[in-house]
């Protein structure tokens, strides 16, 4: 039917994502962002403490990047809000020269963002091995734990009860219901249960007071000049860079997770719109909280945009009106969920023993590698970086050991050929020089790399120092079979990479 003779009700409809009219989506999305919305709050004021900022900074800021983000972002569902990684990052700046340079930093990172995403720097994350991605997931459970483990440290005996009652409503009310999540009927009951028995244990309040209005837009107070460009500019680059790493990242398990494909290129220049509009409401930046995500897609279901929007909207509700119900949550109501989150997260496949048998050495090498550095320095972008840089060099090494060279010599003795098979790079090509021999070869000798490819000056480098040692005793080289892109690259290199020449 065309759309010229639909009424006007059905063409709207029409343009409305499907989502809009399933009620069953949307009961998942809103619950979904309810549940977010009461994670982030003692996560994103113990943020703002690391920052050394007010706990209103770190609120706000989960509030505008959540809300930003749903509209802007290129992966659904993902929550991004205020992180301990980026609040790491600017504590410094803040220490040093005060709360307006840090804001002035958060603005300029959602610039760097922004300018980065436009460049294409996430396709580099086609570069990220699985085994570093795998890495990366059980380091983040990993993390997720251990950071409950002060919240269960010298406190009253009572609240270990209340995070094994916690972790046994989430693990068995699934099994009578799904209707509504199992983490905020967790937190519910607990709330109750400590409040109407008048049971002492830590809240949500004692993390900190909860901001009792909006925030307000405005420019950083700082002055407009070079100097403070120059003292912003490095702090705002490694939050770019680090929140760019950490959503990315999340992105790419949640595409893994919802088996459905997102732009990296929206989502990072989302990050940078983000934090822009942060930055401009006195927030303290952010990027995607993975945490919360996994509470988002894998522990509720939600799936669109939707519970992006809500999660932050909520927080500000949450709040500003209803802050005084929310102060008395129990933290160990939270520290339940996130404890469940951990386990969720965790690949466990990954250390299964027949998993392990069948895993190539290497493999396992760099995941364990992403996982020491990631929990070793608490920086989720480290570990990628070193367990990246430790796949390379596995490859680099397997990959050598595939390039072979086998001689004939011809049946009246006047000509060697020398077949060389594989991949010549700079780490097979280094040994390439020593697998001939020079001094008792016949004076012609072929060189036939019908079967290898050249990819880079080491190898081209390896060959001429070849011909060079033949032609030292008087012995020609041939070289013949090279492909098209091996040809063109020898023929414009050969001759130039020694001064000799």
């Amino acid at each position: 039917m065309s759309s010229s003779v639909l009424s006007p009700a059905a063409r709207l409809r029409g343009l409305k994502p499907d989502w809009l009219n399933d009620p069953k989506v949307w009961r998942t999305e809103v619950l979904g962002g309810l549940v977010v919305a009461l994670a982030l709050i003692p996560e994103a004021i113990s943020f703002s403490i690391i920052a050394g900022v007010d706990p209103a900074i770190g609120l706000f800021a989960s509030f505008t990047m959540a809300v930003t983000i749903s509209v802007v972002g290129g992966r659904r569902a993902m929550i991004s809000a205020a992180t301990g990684a980026v609040a790491l990052v600017i504590a410094p700046l803040n220490r040093e020269h005060g709360f307006g340079y840090l804001v002035a930093a958060v603005i300029l990172a959602g610039v760097f963002q922004i300018a980065l995403g436009a460049l294409g720097v996430a396709k580099l994350m086609r570069f990220v091995p699985r085994s570093v991605m795998v890495g990366f997931v059980n380091a983040l459970a990993v993390l997720i734990f251990m950071a409950q483990v002060p919240e269960m440290y010298d406190v009253p005996w009572a609240v270990y009860p209340l995070i094994l009652g916690g972790l046994a409503l989430m693990v068995f009310f699934p099994k009578v219901t799904k209707v509504v999540p199992a983490p905020l009927v967790s937190i519910v009951v607990l709330t109750v249960i400590t409040v109407a028995a008048g049971i002492a244990v830590p809240t949500v309040g004692d993390k900190g007071e909860l901001p009792s209005s909006l925030p307000v837009p405005g420019l950083p107070d700082v002055p407009f000049t070079l100097d403070t460009l120059t003292t912003v500019a490095p702090y705002a680059l490694a939050m770019a860079l680090v929140g760019l790493m950490e959503s990315l990242m999340t992105a790419k398990l949640v595409d893994d997770i919802t088996d459905t494909r997102s732009s990296k290129t929206r989502e990072s220049i989302g990050q940078g719109v983000a934090n822009i509009v942060t930055g401009f409401f006195g927030g303290m930046g952010g990027c995607a909280m993975i945490g919360q995500t996994m509470i988002n897609v894998k522990v509720s279901g939600a799936r669109t945009r939707l519970s992006t929007f809500l999660a932050g909207s909520f927080l500000m509700v949450l709040c500003i009106v209803f802050g005084p119900v929310v102060s008395d949550i129990p933290m160990a109501a939270l520290v339940a969920v996130m404890v469940m989150v951990s386990f969720a997260t965790f690949d466990w496949h990954s250390i299964a023993p027949k998993t392990l048998k069948r895993m190539p050495a290497g493999e396992i090498v760099v995941m364990a590698v992403t996982v020491v550095c990631v929990v070793a320095t608490d920086n989720l972008a480290i570990g990628v970086v070193v367990g990246s840089v430790t796949a390379m060099v596995v490859f680099a090494r397997r990959v050598a050991h595939l390039a072979d060279v086998t001689a004939v010599t011809d049946p009246d003795g006047g000509t060697v050929v020398y077949s060389v098979t594989g991949e010549l790079f700079f780490a097979s090509s280094n040994d390439l020089v020593g697998r001939f021999d020079y001094a008792g070869d016949p004076d012609r000798v072929v060189i036939d790399l019908s079967g290898a490819h050249v990819w880079d000056a080491s190898s081209v480098a390896a060959l001429d120092a070849v011909e060079t040692k033949y032609a030292q005793r008087g012995k020609t080289v041939r070289i013949t079979g090279l492909n098209d892109p091996s040809a063109d690259l020898h023929a414009r290199l050969t001759g130039e990479l020694t001064g000799s020449h």
